[in-house]
Formats: C-alpha cells, structure tokens, sequence
C-alpha cells in the first residue's frame, strides 16, 4: 500500500494529526492483508521523516528527481514499513 500526499494545514500541525493519520493507514493495511506501507518524502521534509521513523517506517532508497536535483544534491527518499506477521 502506497501513502502518498498526506499533509495537514499548518495551523493544525503539531497536534498529533499527523501522527493518527499514519497509524490509520498503519492499521487499514494491516486489516486488509497488506506487508508493508511505502512511501516518498524530500530530503527537506525533516519533520516528516521523523514522523515516518517514529512510526516504523525504515529508509529504503535515495534519488535525485532531476539532472537539476542532482546538481542541487537535492534527494526524494523511499520509506517502507513492513506489517507484523508480512514480509
């Protein structure tokens, strides 16, 4: 299962949304049989990948989007989250 685009508005951020939407989505895969949740976050989005490692979510890959991003050293970075009892 793939988590893409979650956001929440910024005058809403530091409560905890964050956090219970990814445990939703942790648990909706789980339900439904899936092994793992992935998704993709920049190497700017620090508050994100720390959200994402708090929940379980390991590093997998790094990649730069473009020819620019690469001369920028800008990185997109693959998380994935493996389920209890999937592989």
């Amino acid at each position: 299962l793939e988590l893409k685009r979650m956001s929440v508005s910024k005058d809403y951020r530091g409560r905890g949304i964050s956090k219970a939407l990814c445990g939703e989505v942790l648990g909706f895969a789980q339900a439904r049989g899936y092994g793992a949740v992935v998704l993709s976050t920049s190497m700017v989005q620090v508050a994100a990948q720390r959200l994402y490692e708090g929940q379980g979510f390991r590093k997998v890959s790094a990649f730069s989007p473009s020819l620019l991003g690469s001369l920028l050293c800008f990185q997109i970075f693959h998380y994935r989250c493996k389920l209890p009892g999937r592989t």
